[in-house]
């Protein structure tokens, strides 16, 4: 047994090694010169659609735009937010932090180009719903259903026994039991009942729940964030430099730190960086071809800015209340970590730590939502939508005895499998970067008096 878990903890370290993290940057490096920096150049553009409602659009799609981004946050605002951002400055210094931001503005011209993909491949189910993402657009825009069943195999992996279970449960119930006295098995009935009253109701459920819950909890965790900061603010521009300055020199051991090469701070910061928005990972384009737009490139834009809500923003807002308050230098780590700085920076050892408890409840609950439905469509494009009800007992299953299982493998398992999605989605990106050029073009050339349209199929899947 232990030789087969190091044999899992050598393929992780493959997988998610310099060659994956290489190939994820470099698609957003390709895609950001090759459409001509849209994530500068569009993003004021992006932010107003998020926010502002489109009444021209059609009601091709089953949830608004602004629900469609909701759902993709609820899945990528977790806990890679409050517990990755500390694993990575525990491993890899300050600087880990600047690669991340790097990881983030090129994950979002790749966000942009496969959530793109996603709306101008996507297709009607027997049901008349949606359903889109790599699997897809590998199999009807690059043309190979093997790749297809790979990535929707891997991302099933991963709903059921990874991100959307596991990981998630037992935050939840760590955070529940630690802040609040409620015992595990308590927590865990109620977790399942919850569960099961938002996923039985389908992608409206769902997205509902989304875009009430992430933007809500978002905002209390940044203006917590921002009560960090300001409480520091005399020290804010030297954690600015140390952030900057040890991404480019060896990080030395201070404190309960052990020290970081630049070569460790480059992985745990862009690996740390990509788990957290999933930028390339195949996920987001799931959510976004729920849409209801006929406008694949408007689509792309809105599902743009997850990235940069997720990563640029909250993201950066932990790391840099990490560093203010000393607490990447204790021994403490993960969550814990969070917590000893929120107390810190709040001067406040009660109110320091329920805030990090909720966000982390709150953050972990969405997240599982979110992967319930990607699982859900994995399922319909390989099985068909008669096995979404099986899918949704067995999910609602396992979410219940997330609470009594040991599953250190099963985790391990679960994050090679995360790694592997991204395989066969950056090839079909690379495959059709002409399609996504293409219709950008066409889009801001026709700007601003004529909608764009995406030309993609809408016939019925046949099941």
């Amino acid at each position: 047994m232990n030789n087969l878990h190091t044999t899992l903890q050598t393929i992780d370290s493959l997988i998610w090694g310099p060659p994956l993290l290489i190939l994820l940057v470099g698609t957003g490096i390709y895609f950001t010169f090759r459409l001509g920096l849209p994530q500068f150049r569009h993003l004021p553009t992006a932010l107003k659609m998020v926010f502002t409602k489109d009444k021209s659009d059609s009601s091709s799609g089953d949830v608004s735009s602004f629900a469609a981004l909701c759902t993709a946050l609820s899945a990528t605002i977790g806990t890679g937010n409050i517990v990755g951002v500390a694993t990575a400055i525990k491993m890899g210094g300050p600087g880990a932090l600047f690669w991340m931001w790097l990881a983030a503005i090129f994950g979002m011209a790749t966000k942009y180009a496969e959530c793109l993909l996603a709306v101008k491949y996507r297709k009607v189910d027997s049901k008349g719903q949606m359903v889109g993402g790599p699997m897809y657009y590998l199999q009807y825009g690059v043309g190979s259903r093997i790749l297809a069943v790979l990535f929707a195999v891997f991302a099933l992996g991963v709903a059921c026994f990874g991100i959307g279970t596991f990981p998630q449960v037992n935050a939840i119930l760590d955070a529940t039991e630690i802040s609040f006295g409620a015992p595990r098995e308590a927590s865990a009935v109620v977790l399942t009942i919850l569960v099961a009253v938002v996923t039985l109701g389908g992608i409206q459920s769902i997205a509902k729940v989304a875009g009430k819950v992430v933007p809500t909890m978002a905002l209390l965790y940044v203006v917590a964030c921002l009560s960090v900061l300001i409480s520091n603010a005399d020290q804010l521009l030297n954690a600015i430099q140390l952030v900057i300055s040890s991404a480019f020199t060896n990080t030395a051991a201070t404190g309960g730190f052990l020290g970081a090469s630049i070569m460790l701070a480059i992985q745990s910061g862009i690996a740390r960086g990509v788990f957290s928005n999933e930028s390339g990972l195949g996920s987001a384009p799931m959510a976004a071809a729920a849409a209801k737009t006929d406008s694949c490139v408007k689509q792309g834009l809105i599902s743009m800015t997850g990235t940069f809500f997720d990563t640029i923003i909250i993201c950066t807002m932990t790391g840099l209340a990490l560093i203010l308050t000393g607490a990447w230098q204790t021994d403490l780590s993960g969550a814990a970590m969070t917590t000893h700085a929120f107390a810190v920076g709040l001067n406040a050892d009660t109110l320091g730590p329920m805030l990090v408890s909720t966000g982390l409840i709150f953050f972990a609950f969405t997240t599982i939502l979110g992967w319930n439905y990607y699982g859900e469509r994995c399922v319909v494009f390989l099985f068909g939508t008669k096995a979404v009800l099986p899918y949704k007992v067995v999910f609602i299953g396992l979410v219940a005895s997330g609470a009594f299982l040991q599953l250190d493998m099963i985790w391990l398992i679960a994050d090679i499998v995360n790694g592997l999605m991204a395989v066969p989605n950056l090839i079909g990106l690379i495959a059709l970067r002409h399609v996504v050029i293409e219709e950008t073009k066409q889009f801001f050339a026709k700007l601003p008096n004529v909608k764009a349209e995406c030309r993609h199929p809408t016939s019925p899947l046949i099941r």
